[in-house]
């Protein structure tokens, strides 16, 4: 299978995550050391969905995401343009309602929902901006969105340290694991070109949110932006 390239057409990068959807579960857990648990439950504590609240999960991949809103009572809908990574989640929770969906042409209704989150998946997408404002067109008035995201670490040596591994042995270890050569190679780069925390708080107040804020995590290896749709 032939990685996608940092154009991120979106073609491209869909059959590239079809490829490693069997076992891209395992390999967030063995590369993250196990803290991709922590960071999504932070997520959803972020989000704070009450309830009975509609939820959004975008780039939901198998769903293991939106299976925590689901536990405390919110009605959530995975979405990801991965089919494969939709048939590995239906597969085991059938009681998911998966949707796919491109993050730039949203296949919802305007403010259907009272929150979208998007985790490790926005810097997946070919234009930023046009899923910022497609989250912001499909969230009701006062709603809100939070993004997980990889971002850069604040303290200068650490980050060096940090884009050593990214670079080098990521790659190899998710390599082995999924047994599809150049998959990480191009997560690891787009990492690396990433938005710093500072820029994608900027960048969800030009697509029309407000009150955008954000909160370091792990030492600013994992940013969690939110942000709300004006009354």
């Amino acid at each position: 299978m032939s990685r996608a390239s940092l154009e991120k057409k979106p073609a491209e990068v869909a059959s590239m995550f079809d490829g490693i959807a069997a076992r891209y579960d395992l390999t967030n857990d063995l590369i993250s050391l196990g803290q991709d648990r922590r960071w999504r439950r932070l997520t959803v504590d972020a989000v704070a969905a009450m309830p009975g609240e509609r939820v959004l999960d975008l780039a939901a991949g198998t769903g293991t995401s939106s299976e925590p809103f689901a536990a405390d009572g919110a009605f959530v809908v995975p979405s990801d343009f991965s089919i494969g990574m939709l048939q590995v989640g239906k597969a085991r929770r059938p009681d998911l309602p998966f949707v796919a969906g491109d993050a730039m042409r949203l296949p919802f209704a305007d403010a259907s929902f009272d929150a979208v989150t998007i985790s490790f998946g926005l810097r997946n997408v070919a234009d930023t901006d046009v899923a910022l404002r497609e989250m912001l067109r499909v969230v009701r008035p006062g709603g809100r969105v939070v993004i997980c995201e990889f971002s850069t670490p604040t303290w200068g040596p650490f980050r060096k340290v940090y884009q050593e591994y990214l670079m080098r042995a990521l790659p190899v270890v998710a390599n082995v694991v999924t047994r599809e050569k150049g998959s990480y190679d191009y997560l690891a780069e787009s990492i690396r070109t990433w938005h710093t925390q500072v820029e994608l708080a900027h960048l969800l107040l030009e697509a029309g949110w407000e009150h955008a804020a954000y909160r370091n995590v792990s030492g600013g290896i994992v940013a969690l932006h939110r942000a709300v749709r004006p009354s």
